[in-house]
C-alpha cells in the first residue's frame, strides 16, 4: 500500500478541511446546545460533493476511491460528528447499498437526489428489542397482491426525522433468523409510517436521531431492494463498508482531541510554565498520538483492500473496533489536559468525549466486533 496520497486525494481532504472551516466550525457548540444541526448543511454538503463520493457520475455522483471518502469523513468527523453521520447515513449505508443493489429504475428515482442533498436516507434495522441481534428483527412485511404491507418499530435512526427514503428491514417469510429478512426502499412521506424525534442523548446531540413506527405501511413490490430474503445479507455488506466510515469519523475525533490538547498545554501555564513542560502532560498527548496513527493506518488498509477489490470485511471491523475505543481514549486524555476546563462546553473536548462514546456502541459494538474477528480466525461461529 502506498501511504502517499495522490493529488486529488490530497484536494479532496483540502476542500474538507475548508468546509469544516467555514460551514461547521463556527456553530458547533450552538447546533450541540440546540440538539440540531442547521438542516441547510444537508444542501451544502451536496453541492461540494460529499453526498457522492464513489458513486459513478452517472447517476449524480462525484466518484473518487475510498481513501477519498475516508479522508473527508476524517475531517468532518474532525469538525463534528454530528454531521459526519449524516454523511455516513446516508451516503455509506443507503445511498451506495441503492448503488449496488437497487434496479435501474431505483438507482433513477433515487441516487441523483440522494447525492445533491436533495434528498436524505436513513438505515432502518435496529429495533427496540433487536440491536446487536438483528437477525432477529420483528418488523413484518407481507405481500398483498402487487405490494407489500410492513408492520414494526425501528428504534435509535440516525436521520430517521430528516430521511425522505428509509432503507428498510423487514421479514417476509417464516424461515428463522437471518434467513426470512428483505431489504426496502420505503419514502418517508408513505401513510401509515410515523417518526418520533429522540431528543436528550449525551453525544451526537444535533443528529436527527428518530423512532420510526409503521402501521400497515402500503408499498408496491418495486421497493423491494435486490430479492426477497437477502436483507440481512444486504445490511451485513452495507454495515461492513460502514465500519470503514465510523472508524473514519472516529480518527477524526481523535484528531480534534490531539489538536485541542497540545494547543491548551502550550497556553496554559501552572508553576510558572507552561503545563506542555511537564512530563505527565506530555505522556498524555503522545498516547493521544499514538492511537491517532494506528487508528488512521487500519482506516486506510480498509479502503486501499476496497479499492483493490479484496476481502475487507474482518480488516472493517478490526478499524471500527481500535478507531472507536481509540476515540474515547484520546477524548478521555484531552480532557484530563485540559482539567476543569475541559469539563465546560465552551471547550471542545467534553463534546469530543460525549460523541466518541457511542461509536462503540452502533454499527456493531466493539463486543460484536471481537466476536466477528475472532469468528475469522478460528473459524468458529459465536452465534
Amino acid at each position: 500500500m502506498n501511504l502517499e496520497l495522490s493529488e486529488e486525494q490530497t484536494a479532496v481532504r483540502q476542500l474538507a478541511e475548508d468546509f469544516v472551516r467555514r460551514e461547521i466550525a463556527p456553530h458547533v457548540v450552538d447546533w450541540d446546545r440546540a440538539e440540531s444541526v442547521d438542516r441547510s448543511i444537508v444542501k451544502k454538503l451536496g453541492e461540494v460533493g460529499f453526498l457522492g463520493l464513489t458513486i459513478p457520475e452517472e447517476y449524480g455522483g462525484s466518484g473518487g476511491d475510498h481513501l477519498a471518502y475516508c479522508l473527508v469523513t476524517e475531517e468532518l468527523g474532525r469538525g463534528d460528528s454530528s454531521v459526519r453521520g449524516i454523511v455516513s447515513v446516508s451516503l455509506g449505508l443507503v445511498t451506495k447499498t441503492v448503488a449496488a443493489w437497487g434496479s435501474e429504475e431505483q438507482k433513477r428515482r433515487w441516487l441523483p437526489r440522494l447525492t445533491a442533498g436533495d434528498a436524505l436516507g436513513c438505515f432502518g434495522l435496529t429495533e427496540p428489542g433487536t440491536g446487536s441481534d438483528a437477525g432477529n428483527l420483528t418488523t413484518r412485511a407481507v405481500r398483498d397482491g402487487d405490494d407489500y404491507v410492513i408492520n414494526g418499530t425501528k428504534m435509535f435512526i440516525t436521520n430517521g426525522t430528516w430521511a425522505d427514503v428509509v432503507l428498510l428491514f423487514a421479514r417476509t417469510g417464516d424461515a428463522p433468523g437471518h434467513r426470512g429478512v428483505s431489504a426496502f426502499l420505503v419514502p418517508t412521506g408513505t401513510p401509515g409510517l410515523t417518526r418520533r424525534a429522540i431528543h436528550g442523548k449525551l453525544g451526537l446531540r444535533g443528529q436527527a436521531t428518530a423512532e420510526l413506527v409503521l402501521e400497515d405501511v402500503r408499498v408496491p413490490a418495486s421497493a423491494l431492494l435486490g430479492p426477497e430474503g437477502k436483507g440481512f445479507s444486504i445490511a451485513m455488506s452495507a454495515l461492513a463498508k460502514g465500519r470503514m466510515s465510523v472508524a473514519a469519523g472516529c480518527v477524526g475525533i481523535a484528531q480534534a482531541a490531539l489538536d485541542a490538547a497540545v494547543r491548551y498545554a502550550g497556553e496554559r501555564e501552572q508553576f510558572g510554565k507552561p503545563i506542555a513542560s511537564y512530563q505527565l502532560v506530555q505522556e498524555l498527548i503522545s498516547d493521544i498520538s499514538v492511537d491517532v496513527d494506528a487508528a488512521r493506518l487500519l482506516t486506510w488498509r480498509v479502503a486501499d483492500l476496497i479499492d483493490r477489490g479484496e476481502e475487507f470485511a474482518t480488516a472493517a471491523s478490526t478499524a471500527k473496533l481500535y478507531a472507536s475505543e481509540a476515540a474515547v481514549r484520546a477524548a478521555n486524555n484531552a480532557l484530563q489536559v485540559f482539567g476543569g476546563y475541559g469539563y465546560i462546553d465552551e471547550y471542545p473536548v467534553g463534546k469530543l468525549l460525549r460523541d466518541a462514546r457511542v461509536m462503540t456502541l452502533y454499527e456493531g459494538t466493539s463486543q460484536i466486533q471481537k466476536l466477528i474477528i475472532g469468528r475469522a480466525l478460528t473459524g468458529v461461529s459465536a452465534f
